[in-house]
């Protein structure tokens, strides 16, 4: 794995050959558990380069549908799988089968945090400086506008600027500076040809959605949703019980509690029921990456 130009991954040229490529890649097959866990175990103990390519071809479709999720930041949407195959190669090299997780499962970090890091790199306000919180907010604000049904082309509404940010635990003032940078990236239509001028080379719309389920997408579907929860459960141990108790009554529950409601509750004010929400959400954010540092991102050898 130390040479990637060893694995058999079709080539990715740039926009004019990703039609090709969506269509190469569905032609590797899905590998069963069994099949996955032997190959494992061959690249872990013996260093099997064919066996690494196995591993990372099965998952080409993999990494394609999760780039597919960041074609909104206005980056070509091959580069996106390209960065996402290092991170895939990444996944593949450090993958443990014996934790009994299955490699979509594991990958699935790995590939993200590739092209997350290929996005920052490529925006002009990482080049200013960019915190841990406003990365969280750069890649959460455009999925939290889609919830609030924030569809304005100017700024955002007062009310919902207050909702961001205290979920975030941001600053308003950086959830509107943040909002107006990404207006000014723009967004690719999803009705632009992926070959133009050519007639029946499709739009990219026409990608959202596989014709056929794919099997590693949905085994790591449900493991990660398990895992995220089993996570959640340890997490919740770094919180006192009063901290818990608001938190789930304000963030976990169908129908939260209002503040005033649970202001009542404790005998405080309002506005430190919310204080004390927003410290024992990112206690909880904080142990969540901790467990999953622990779990998913071992340390190099």
């Amino acid at each position: 794995m130390s040479n990637n130009k060893t694995l058999a991954v079709p080539a990715l040229g740039g926009e004019q050959s990703l039609n090709r490529y969506l269509s190469e890649i569905r032609k590797f097959p899905v590998l069963t558990a069994e099949q996955e866990y032997m190959l494992a175990k061959r690249y872990e103990e013996h260093q099997d380069p064919e066996a690494a390519a196995q591993l990372v071809t099965s998952h080409l479709r993999l990494v394609a549908k999760i780039a597919m999720g960041y074609r909104g930041y206005g980056l070509p949407v091959s580069d996106l799988i390209s960065e996402g195959n290092v991170g895939l190669m990444q996944g593949v090299k450090k993958f443990e089968a014996d934790r009994g997780f299955r490699l979509a499962t594991y990958a699935m970090w790995w590939i993200k945090a590739s092209i997350q890091e290929y996005i920052l790199r490529s925006w002009s306000l990482v080049k200013m400086g960019t915190t841990a919180a406003q990365k969280k907010l750069f890649f959460n604000l455009r999925r939290m506008k889609k919830q609030l049904e924030a569809y304005e082309d100017g700024d955002l509404h007062p009310d919902d600027v207050t909702k961001i940010a205290t979920d975030l635990g941001v600053s308003e003032q950086e959830v509107v500076n943040m909002n107006r940078r990404m207006m000014m990236g723009g967004d690719g239509s999803l009705n632009t040809p992926m070959r133009n001028g050519e007639e029946g080379s499709g739009e990219w719309q026409d990608w959202l959605a596989d014709d056929r389920p794919l099997q590693d997408e949905t085994v790591a579907d449900a493991e990660e949703s398990e895992v995220r929860h089993d996570m959640l459960v340890e997490a919740m141990g770094s919180l006192n019980e009063r901290e818990k108790h608001i938190l789930t009554e304000r963030r976990l529950k169908d129908d939260p509690q209002t503040l005033e409601e649970l202001s009542q509750v404790y005998n405080v004010s309002r506005e430190r029921i919310r204080q004390i929400e927003v410290r024992a959400f990112e206690k909880l954010q904080k142990a969540m990456q901790r467990i999953a540092g622990e779990r998913f991102m071992p340390a190099p050898a």
